[in-house]
This record gives C-alpha cells, sequence and structure tokens, in this order.
C-alpha cells in the first residue's frame, strides 16, 4: 500500500512540475535577452555610421560646429553606457540609457535640419548613401525595439501568471524586466535656428 502511494505522489509531482512553467520561463526569458541584444546590435549599427556622417557633413559645413559637436558628444554617451541582460530589470539603468540614446537621435535630427541649407552636401553621394544607412537603421531600430518590448510583455505576463508565478516565488526569482520606450520630449521635433 505504501509502494502504491508513494507511486501515485511521484506522479503527481512529475504532473505538477511539467505544468509549473519551469521551462517556459527560461526560455522567455532568453528570448528577452536575444531580442534585447538584436536592439543593441542596431544601435550600434547606428552609432557607427554617426562619425562618417560628421566627417562628410564637416567638410561642407565646418561652421557649424556646435551641431557637430552635439552629436560627437551624443555619441560619446550613448557609448558610455552599457546595459547587460542581467541590468534589465534595472528601471534606473534603463532610464539613463533611454535619455542618452533619446539625446543622440535629436542631435541627429539637428544635423539633418542643418544640412538642408547645404545644397551641394544634399547632392554629394557619400552624403546621401549615408542618410539612406542611417534611415534605414533608424527603421531597424523601431522594429528592433519593438520586438523587445514584445518579448518584455510576453515574459512579465508569464512570470506573473499562475503557475508560473508560484514557481518563479520558489525556485527561480526572475524579475520582470522594463520596456525600452522613447525617450521623453522625442516626439517634439527638433528646432533649429540659423
Amino acid at each position: 500500500m505504501k509502494r502504491i502511494v508513494r507511486g501515485l505522489i511521484l506522479v503527481a509531482v512529475v504532473l505538477g512540475l511539467s505544468g509549473c512553467g519551469y521551462n517556459t520561463m527560461q526560455t522567455m526569458e532568453e528570448q528577452v535577452f536575444r531580442a534585447w541584444g538584436d536592439l543593441e546590435a542596431q544601435l550600434q549599427r547606428r552609432a557607427d555610421l554617426i562619425p562618417n556622417l560628421v566627417a562628410t557633413v564637416r567638410g561642407y559645413a565646418d561652421h557649424e560646429q556646435e551641431t557637430l559637436q552635439a552629436v560627437t558628444d551624443a555619441r560619446s554617451r550613448v557609448g558610455s553606457i552599457q546595459l547587460t541582460p542581467e541590468t534589465l530589470n534595472d528601471p534606473q539603468a534603463m532610464e539613463n540609457f533611454r535619455a542618452a540614446q533619446g539625446e543622440l537621435s535629436s542631435a541627429l535630427s539637428r544635423l539633418m535640419v542643418v544640412t538642408e541649407n547645404y545644397p551641394n552636401l544634399k547632392a554629394d553621394q557619400s552624403f546621401r548613401d549615408l542618410q539612406n544607412q542611417l534611415e534605414g537603421t533608424e527603421n531597424r531600430i523601431s522594429v528592433a525595439r519593438q520586438r523587445y518590448n514584445e518579448q518584455v510583455q510576453k515574459f512579465n505576463s508569464t512570470i506573473r501568471s499562475f503557475p508560473n508565478s508560484l514557481t518563479n516565488s520558489i525556485l527561480l526569482k526572475l524579475e520582470r524586466k522594463e520596456y525600452f520606450e522613447a525617450a521623453p520630449g522625442s516626439d517634439v521635433a527638433p528646432t533649429v535656428q540659423f
């Protein structure tokens, strides 16, 4: 009789563990990390384009030093802030990262507005190629940010729903991940005065 009871308990434990969500939560966290890596790759691509863009503009508009310096400084700040998979659940680290990315986007927007005053620059094939690459990269960043946020939403929902929440609180202790949102004020078009 004891063997039957032990066997039933063992079967109940195995069945209980199969529905606990342990593997699902691990897989979803890895998907968040992968999506973050994809987003970082696109942000790095943008950062890599900036020196060439600044150098090309400088050749035509060297007296726009303030705008060129703002782009260079913003790129430097972006490079100094690194997020790791372990810090994706830190709201302050994510906010600092978002703010730096927002500054860079704003500085690049101002640079593009400034270039409108230089018809020779706009006609330069190298500049047009860089501008097209930057536009494509910005689109890739948007898609990667959306995919990352989708994975974060799925992960956060999974660790908070029952019975996964119970498994998480006992075994894993996974923390909620932060979304990558636009920096405050990024919805306002830059103004440049000449």
